[in-house]
């Protein structure tokens, strides 16, 4: 483009706003989701999978749903996309929604590199191997109270709008047999792995060229990026944060991988998607920009429990064909993490976090 003479906001808006952004949400969120569906299809393949949803069944109906969304929520761990296409293997419809509505509230691979960041920088403690089992189990941490807040959430639906009786547990356990590795690799690198980044891709290209427009348009002396960042900063303080964190959340609503380097690019003022290169230079941004202790749990908490991003609320309106329900599963865990993060606002101002 810049050979041929275009003009800069035509090269501006290709290849930093469309271009950069799919190929960030690509590069981020391909690794992962091909290590993650392989070994998912071959648990599946060897016959596993069903003996887990079964002996889970009677712990799942305690919080009224069925224990094949056992299997729905790991699949949600790469992809809530796809764990909500895989609610299709729950036969009961009211069981099949309930999974369905709060399948985002498990985090997806889109989540884990803000999640990791985040306790590697502010709460892993020592050094070496000591640093990492930290910072795992703090992982490990988190991921259990998203589990244990999607049973509070299908409790709470059963109990309220989808009311009604468990369905009967009716399943046929295949035997333990060696998983197919052909069949495997088709099914997940060739199958299941392109049809969610088409996904992802169809949905980042134009929100990568509205974050570019709104990064290089300025009203007065600013940007419209800071422009609305200054909008949220009220909102933002009361849940713990402030206006460019609350607004990364939302221009990351295509895909979560965007939401750390749409702060970064906030709080740079630059024009286009940031990448601090390492941990240190990144704390030292955020240090700068007021983060402490406390900001960081709210944004952890809010990375955990935020509306679904653009892939999964697309999804969920196929599969339910209702803009109620789609709505029901954006408000459901984006109420969760206003409570949260509002309640840790309200302790860090008493208590010296």
């Amino acid at each position: 483009l810049h050979n041929l003479g275009a003009p800069w906001w035509l090269e501006g808006a290709v290849v930093d706003g469309i271009y950069r952004t799919v190929a960030w949400v690509v590069s981020v969120m391909l690794p992962p989701m091909a290590i993650f569906f392989p070994l998912f299809t071959l648990l599946e393949d060897a016959g596993y999978l069903p003996r887990v949803a079964f002996n889970l069944d009677h712990f799942f109906q305690r919080a009224g749903a069925h224990g094949r969304q056992a299997l729905t929520m790991c699949m949600g761990l790469g992809c809530n996309a796809c764990g909500v296409m895989g609610c299709r293997i729950i036969q009961s419809p009211r069981e099949r929604l309930i999974a369905i509505l709060t399948n985002a509230f498990v985090p997806c691979n889109g989540r884990f590199p803000t999640l990791i960041a985040l306790i590697s920088l502010f709460f892993a403690a020592g050094s070496g191997l000591w640093r990492s089992l930290g910072a795992a189990l703090l992982l490990m941490s988190c991921i259990v109270l998203a589990v244990a807040v999607t049973l509070w959430s299908s409790r709470l639906l059963s109990a309220t709008a989808l009311k009604g009786l468990p369905s009967a547990f009716s399943l046929e356990l295949p035997p333990y047999r060696l998983p197919r590795l052909g069949q495997v690799l088709v099914r997940s690198v060739l199958d299941r792995t392109p049809f969610v980044l088409g996904r992802a891709v169809t949905v980042a290209a134009p929100a990568g060229l509205v974050i570019w427009a709104a990064a290089n348009i300025t009203v007065g002396e600013q940007s419209i990026l800071l422009h609305l960042a200054g909008l949220l900063e009220g909102p933002g303080r009361l849940l713990g944060m402030d206006g460019v964190i609350l607004l990364a959340f939302l221009l990351g609503f295509p895909a979560n991988e965007i939401v750390m380097p749409c702060i970064l690019m906030g709080y740079l003022s630059a024009g286009t998607l940031v990448d601090c290169g390492s941990l240190p230079q990144l704390r030292a941004v955020l240090t700068a920009n007021g983060w402490t202790a406390a900001t960081a749990v709210s944004v952890l908490l809010f990375t955990l429990f935020h509306f679904p991003c653009g892939t999964t609320c697309l999804t969920i309106w196929r599969e339910t064909r209702s803009l109620r329900w789609t709505a029901l599963a954006v408000a459901l865990p984006l109420a969760v993490g206003v409570a949260l993060c509002g309640a840790v606002h309200l302790l860090s101002g008493l208590l010296p976090l």
